[in-house]
Parts: structure tokens; sequence; C-alpha cells
């Protein structure tokens, strides 16, 4: 079986895009989950991770990022965008310890 290639993170946004996924949740200054351009904010027990992608920089661990592909309890599908490692996008634990919380249910069909 021949192992496919790795895909950028624009190109599986792009993959997401194309099935109608296009929202983002960020964690804001106050510590509160919300879908970029909105008021709309989630506790760890609203989501799941359908889906980790991890991108690794070719000559620069600065450019290592990750990707989680989260639904919510209606079945609305957002994404989660962060840094990892010493260059994280959130300062403190409250990021991690979110992530951390989040049940994970791999969903195949995400697997490009």
């Amino acid at each position: 079986m021949i192992p496919k290639p790795m895909l950028t993170l624009s190109q599986v946004m792009e993959k997401l895009r194309e099935k109608g996924i296009t929202d983002e949740i960020r964690m804001t200054d106050d510590k509160k989950f919300v879908i970029s351009g909105t008021e709309k904010s989630y506790r760890s027990e609203d989501l799941k991770i359908l889906r980790t992608y991890r991108f690794e920089g070719a000559s620069d661990p600065a450019d290592n990022m990750a990707l989680y592909l989260v639904e919510d309890l209606y079945g609305n599908k957002a994404m989660i965008i962060d840094s990892y490692g010493a260059s994280s996008n959130y300062d403190g634990r409250e990021f991690d310890e979110f992530i951390k919380s989040l049940p994970t249910e791999e969903k195949e069909e995400y697997d490009f």
C-alpha cells in the first residue's frame, strides 16, 4: 500500500472547505472558545475532536502547527488551529487543558 502524501495546512483547510467546514474556533483573551466573528462560545463538554492534523516545518520547529476538526452537540463542525511546542498561539495552560479535555472520535472520512 502506498502511503498518502503529507498535505500542508492550507491543503487540509481547502479540503475541509470543500466539505462546507469554514468556521474557526479561537480562544479569546478572556479564555472563552468562540467561533471567529460571532458570539457563539463553547465549553469543552460541547465539543468532540473528529480528526487531528499535525504539520511540521521542514527546517523551523516554530512552523509546527495542529488543526483540530471538532463537532458540536448539534453536528456543526469547525476548526481549531494552533502552533504547538514552544511557539503556541495561546499563553497559559487553558488552551492545552481545553483540547486535552475533548473526547476524540477519529473519523476516517476526514483522513486526507
